[in-house]
């Protein structure tokens, strides 16, 4: 009965005019839109993770960053007095990364944020020091579950 009610719905969704209005128009060449190399995503699964679970993160940065840093309080590690912890990844030169991360036994339970900045860093050879630029940021709301151990039995 949900299976109807909700193939019904998309239906009456789909043929509605709105649908149409907000279509993105289809271009000969199958490019992608302008200006999607200059978007900033972040993308964490599974969206309810519980304690002690790896959490996958997908980033879309601009083209011009090298490098993303996500940082969270999530993220902390076991024994360790920071409760906020960054992690690196870099990124391939469409902007594209991912990494998994694990989210301890002993995070605290509750809301959290996940904060994602693309940088772009420059090291000077010679010296070999750093310049770190932010080029954008963007943050993505987390909460983290209680363990359960019944769910593996």
């Amino acid at each position: 009965m949900r299976v109807l009610m909700g193939m019904a719905l998309v239906t009456a969704l789909a043929m509605s005019p709105a649908a149409e209005a907000h279509a993105v128009p289809a271009t000969s060449d199958d490019s992608p839109p302008k200006g999607w190399k200059k978007i900033t995503s972040l993308r964490v699964l599974p969206d309810l993770p519980r304690q002690n679970d790896v959490v996958r993160i997908f980033v879309h940065c601009p083209t011009t960053a090298n490098h993303a840093i996500i940082g969270s309080t999530a993220f902390a590690l076991k024994g360790s007095r920071r409760l906020y912890r960054e992690v690196g990844l870099g990124i391939s030169d469409r902007g594209l990364g991912r990494r998994a991360v694990i989210i301890s036994y002993y995070t605290l339970l509750g809301h959290h944020d996940v904060r994602l900045k693309c940088v772009k860093v420059t090291i000077n050879q010679k010296t070999r020091l750093r310049k770190i630029r932010v080029i954008s940021r963007c943050t993505v709301p987390l909460t983290v579950r209680r363990f359960r151990l019944a769910r593996f039995l």
